[in-house]
Formats: C-alpha cells, sequence, structure tokens
C-alpha cells in the first residue's frame, strides 16, 4: 500500500512545445510530478487487486504464485520509495521559490503531523468502512512522522542530510535480527523505529483487541526522504548534467542490487527475521519461479536490496521524463498521468473510497458476499467464501478506476492552480 502527498516542487520548462491542463506554477519541475503521477497510477493496482482478488494465497508465495500475479504486486513495489524520495526532493526544491529553511521546517512538522492525523482517521476509515479498534500504522502514518523528523534535518548541513539518508539505507539491515522482545515494555518502540507486528493496547476500560498494528516503521523511510532530499542540488543543475547523473546513479544502485542479490552477501534479511521475510535468493525449480524468488525482497521494513530496487529505476526515469517528447501522441497520455502527479494527496484519499465502494458495488452486481466489505476489509477475517474475481477483471477495474479519478482530480488542480489558499498546501 503505498502512500503520497509531497511538498512544493520547483518547476522548470523542460519542454516549451508542451501545454498540459493544468499548467504548472512557476519552477514546478515536470519530471518529478510526471514519475509521482506514474507511481500512484500504478499504486491503485495495487489496492485493487487487494479488494477484488479471488486469490487466497500472497503474491510472493513461491508455492503458490504465478508469474502475471507477481509482476501484478511486484510493479507497485515502486511506488512507496518514491513517493518518500519525491517528498523530500520537493521539499528542497521549494527552497528554490525564495523559502527560507525556516518555513520549509514550519510546513513540514505541520503537514508531518496532519498526515498522521488523516491516516488515523479518514485513511484508516476507508480501507475498512469501520471505526477500528486497531490503528492500522501505513504509509501516510510513516510519510507524516518522516516529515516532522526532516523539519528538523532541514536547518542541518547537506552532508549531514545526506549521510542520515543513505547510512540509514545501507545499515538498518545490521539491526534485522533484534526481537522487539528484547526491549520488555518498550517492545512498542523497536515496532515504530524498526520491526512491524501488532502490539496490544490492555486497559480495563478497552476492548479486547485493542492496539496499533504497525507495517511501515519508520526505519529507513526516513532515510529515504532524506535522500531524496540530497538529490536536490543535482536537479538543479543544467538538463544535460542532471540527465547524466541521475543514469550514472540509478544505473548504479541496479547494479549494486543485483550484485548484492546474487550473492546474498548483504542487503535482505534472513528468513527468520521481519515480516515474514522472504530471505536469501535460492534457485528455483523453474527459471520463471527463479526470477520471482530473485526479485521478491523484503518490503517490511524496506531493505537494502528492496531500495535498491526500486529507487534505481525511478532515477533512470527521471532522467527520461527530463526530456520526454510530449508532442507525440504517446505524450498525451502522459500529460494526463501528469495530473495525477499535481494532488497526489487529493487523489490518494479519494481512490480509497473510490475502490472500496466499486467493490462493494460490483460484489452486489455480482450477487457475492458483501457483507464483509462494510465490516472490515483488511482484517484478519479469511476471504469469504464464492467472492473475488481474477486478474483481467482485476485489471478492468484498475482502468476504470483510474479513469473515474482523472477529472476530480484535474478539477483539484485547476483549484491549486488558481488560488492560493493556505490549507491547499496540505492536500
Amino acid at each position: 500500500m503505498a502512500v503520497i502527498p509531497q511538498a512544493p516542487v520547483e518547476s522548470a520548462n523542460l519542454n516549451p512545445g508542451f501545454t498540459q491542463f493544468p499548467a504548472a506554477k512557476p519552477g514546478r519541475l515536470d519530471s518529478v510530478d510526471l514519475l509521482r503521477g506514474l507511481v500512484m497510477v500504478i499504486m491503485a493496482l495495487d489496492h485493487v487487486r487487494d479488494y477484488f482478488s479471488y486469490l487466497r494465497f500472497a503474491p510472493e508465495d513461491l508455492s503458490h504464485t504465478f508469474g502475471a500475479l507477481f509482476f501484478t504486486r511486484w510493479i507497485t513495489h515502486f511506488c512507496a520509495p518514491s513517493f518518500f524520495f519525491l517528498a523530500g526532493t520537493g521539499a528542497y526544491l521549494s527552497l528554490g521559490k525564495g523559502k527560507h529553511p525556516a518555513q520549509l521546517s514550519s510546513f513540514l512538522w505541520k503537514r508531518g503531523l496532519w498526515l498522521v492525523f488523516l491516516e488515523l482517521t479518514v485513511v484508516g476509515f476507508g480501507w475498512t468502512f469501520i471505526p477500528r479498534p486497531i490503528l492500522g500504522l501505513l504509509v501516510i502514518w510513516a510519510l507524516g512522522w518522516s516529515m516532522v523528523v526532516m523539519a528538523f534535518m532541514v536547518r542541518r548541513p547537506m552532508a549531514a542530510i545526506a549521510t542520515l539518508g543513505v547510512g540509514m539505507m545501507v545499515l538498518h539491515d545490521l539491526f534485522d535480527k533484534v526481537n522487539p522482545a528484547t526491549f520488555g515494555k518498550l517492545s512498542w518502540l523497536w515496532m515504530i523505529l524498526h520491526q512491524p507486528g501488532f502490539y496490544q493496547l490492555k486497559a480495563n476500560f478497552l476492548p479486547p483487541q485493542t492496539g496499533f498494528f504497525v507495517l511501515y516503521p519508520l526505519i529507513p523511510w526516513v532515510g529515504v526522504m532524506a535522500a531524496g532530499y540530497a538529490l536536490g542540488p543535482i536537479l538543479r543543475k543544467p538538463v544535460h548534467e542532471r540527465r547524466r547523473l541521475l543514469w550514472m546513479i540509478g544505473g548504479a544502485m541496479v547494479l549494486a542490487f543485483l550484485l548484492l542479490r546474487a550473492t546474498n552477501v548483504y542487503g535482505n534479511p534472513p528468513a527468520d527475521a521481519g515480516f515474514a521475510s522472504p530471505g536469501p535468493f535460492v534457485h528455483q525449480k523453474t527459471a520463471e519461479l527463479s526470477v520471482i524468488a530473485f526479485l521478491n525482497v523484503e518490503k517490511y521494513p524496506p531493505s537494502l536490496d528492496y531500495l535498491l530496487m526500486t529507487l534505481g529505476p525511478a532515477m533512470m526515469m527521471l532522467a527520461w521524463f527530463d526530456r520526454f517528447n510530449f508532442k507525440s501522441a504517446a505524450g498525451r497520455l502522459w500529460e494526463k498521468i501528469l495530473v495525477y502527479g499535481r494532488v497526489p494527496m487529493f487523489y490518494y484519499l479519494v481512490h480509497i473510497y473510490l475502490i472500496h465502494l466499486m467493490a462493494i458495488a460490483v460484489a452486489v452486481m455480482y450477487h457475492q458476499p458483501v457483507g464483509w466489505l462494510w465490516n472490515g476489509v483488511f482484517t484478519s477475517a479469511p476471504l469469504p467464501d464464492h467472492y473475488g474475481h481474477g486478474l483481467p477483471f482485476i485489471y478492468a477495474m484498475w482502468l476504470l478506476a483510474v479513469a473515474i479519478l482523472y477529472y476530480p482530480c484535474k478539477w483539484f488542480a485547476g483549484v491549486k492552480q488558481r488560488r492560493r489558499d493556505w490549507w491547499l498546501g496540505y492536500l
């Protein structure tokens, strides 16, 4: 599952002949918005699969999965790292419009706390349609607290920010085997920082099974945002120079992933660590399963292998988008995707409710069990019998949901372009 808000982004006129609607604000970097829009569209595929699939096993389960299913899940792995990374990049680029670090710091901690509030209320309710005794600390929650941390970091030298970001991404796997139980009554703190898990709150006045489930620990997501911030100076360089550097950085990350995953030296936790970790790479009985096993790396928390595998190609996509031919026929499609990247938080909030309501409507139309969709999706309850659809149907619902979201996003992007109300910066 993934997330989505962005800090204000500086713009650059990458293609003088590119006329999109709504027009970019002065100083926006179109390549950043375009990459963000693309990963947001892909993100919706994962959530549609969550609601519509009839499969009773995870796409990563090597004993049951197949290529098309795994790819449907794998392609969405690029979303969360890109969101966090580009949020940091956007924060840095906003300084180019005359914003002082103190102003940026104030904006980041306020927006961060606002996102945490949204996760625990509007977003959480949208997933299940019930007030939950179990709070899910998911991607928006982690993004919000990462912004709070960055509110303090943006006042520090760039070298310190880069060291925090890269160091956290590279070194956090050293702590994969640390069990929350080691910390006793503070086990909840280690869950929040690094190890996913459920923490039950015990009090006489609380209902049974009240607590919170951490799926997105803060480490290394804070580091991913800090690394994105540190990339900002590169995106201020002349277009040819920054494209060359982005290709080099992205290519080096992909090569590092291939080397680490092939050798199992470091970069992914062992199978007995983390949240159902896939463990080291092991050749399988078929070539298809071997490719799946190679690409199946730990996301909760994101291992170094996972971050290299996803952020490397993202850097190369930024370089490609920097000189994209928007005048071509394909360019008109990319122009529409750009709209989603201009209003990411709005898109995220609306898409959860839209997909959930679509699942209810489809269940009624196909005379499938619908009660569970009103009473707690993504709980521990098993999927009802005779519910769900195959991959072709899931892809059709995904395209329909993205198409429905286009006009509301286009409208809201126009509102943000025309108006300067302070609250628009938080959506």
